[in-house]
């Protein structure tokens, strides 16, 4: 087996040996019958994992390019956008809509904050002409977790399309689409879901097709346009439901994951999340650190852990992978250097990376002369 630092990054996580044998199935077409027995099933497993009906589409590209695909086939120059922004990615959605020329209006809390709902509901009054919100659920630069289902209920309230950045949230928590009234929700595999990355995921409801069809200019292009996706969605969509060359291999991967998460059940997958999120978040408090997000909004899926005077983060990070072949996240932005990152995606999530993680951290501070007894970090996890 080749070399390999064990990733307890916010993305990509290590995946099952299953999902990697995936990758190594003979290439298929992206179109014909074979193709579209395993690409219904993929499209279905993600209606289970989404809870939703809504159209779903697979889409080459990382989760941004879906997002800029959604604010830029919903909206058209001129019209206004709230944008949540609290972190490195809700920044980001400003960036997109500020490139389509759309009126932005900014939802801002501190970083480490959650996004405030009273917040929302002031803006929401002032600007009774806004079309749409797009906001992060997990922000991943702090590990944040924004409260969701309260600003969908807001947002449908004032009548506003909802589109949601759940790049690293789908799968993790629960995020039921049709329930909340969320109209675009953009996932990739590389997450929670356990795969690998190289596609993006987008749900499409009735409701945002409408303001798809209605939109007042079509200069949009043509790859990133939901318009161009549907066309062969619904005109090629008994043997060839994409425009373009579909990465066969990483859809089998996907749909290998997808197949086990639904077999253990979305509650236990949920489950095994808060489990590691509750280890690492106990274990690093057991010898001195503190965490950098009150539990009350901390996410799940990844931990985020505040910097120490003793020495600087990015010394821990290089320990990690130079020792014990281990790979944490750095603060992204203005947190850079001031906290770091643990993700518990995939295999970082089971006991026996945990304890690894969490012994090395120990040996590190023994390294830097720091007194820490040795198994500290387990006590109760």
């Amino acid at each position: 087996m080749q070399y390999h630092v064990k990733l307890f990054t916010p993305g990509p996580g290590d995946v099952d040996e299953d999902v990697l044998d995936a990758m190594a199935e003979p290439v298929l077409r992206h179109y014909g019958p074979e193709w579209m027995e395993i690409y219904n099933e993929t499209i279905s497993l993600l209606r289970d994992i989404y809870q939703t009906q809504n159209d779903i589409y697979l889409v080459q590209g990382p989760g941004s390019a879906l997002l800029d695909m959604a604010i830029g086939s919903l909206l058209s120059p001129g019209e206004k956008i709230i944008v949540g922004q609290n972190g490195f990615f809700g920044e980001r959605l400003q960036i997109i809509a500020d490139g389509y020329g759309l009126k932005t209006i900014p939802f801002t809390a501190p970083l480490g904050k959650a996004l405030d709902t009273n917040e929302l509901r002031k803006l929401a009054a002032q600007n009774p002409d806004a079309r749409a919100i797009a906001l992060v659920h997990h922000e991943t630069g702090t590990t944040v977790m924004n409260p969701l289902q309260d600003i969908t209920e807001i947002a449908r309230q004032a009548g506003m399309a909802i589109i949601v950045d759940a790049v690293s949230s789908m799968g993790g928590v629960a995020l039921p689409v049709d329930e909340w009234g969320i109209d675009i929700c953009v996932t990739t595999p590389n997450k929670c879901l356990e795969a690998v990355p190289g596609i993006g995921i987008v749900s499409i409801s009735p409701k945002a097709w409408e303001m798809v069809d209605a939109k007042k200019d079509n200069g949009h292009g043509w790859y990133l346009n939901l318009k161009t996706w549907r066309e062969f969605a619904v005109g090629w969509g008994s043997w060839h439901p994409s425009p373009v060359t579909m990465p066969t291999n990483i859809v089998l991967a996907m749909r290998t994951s997808l197949r086990n998460i639904m077999h253990v059940g979305l509650e236990a997958h949920y489950a095994k999340y808060r489990y590691a999120s509750q280890a690492i978040r106990k274990g690093l408090g057991n010898i001195g650190f503190e965490m950098f997000i009150p539990d009350a909004y901390a996410a799940p899926m990844v931990t985020g852990v505040k910097a120490r005077p003793e020495f600087e983060v990015s010394e821990l990070l290089k320990w990690l992978v130079a020792e014990r072949d281990m790979a944490a996240g750095g603060g992204l932005g203005e947190l850079s250097g001031k906290i770091f990152r643990v993700g518990h995606l995939g295999k970082a999530s089971r006991r026996e990376y945990l304890i690894d993680f969490l012994f090395s951290v120990e040996e590190f501070l023994r390294a830097k002369g720091l007194k820490v007894a040795e198994g500290s970090s387990l006590i109760g996890i």
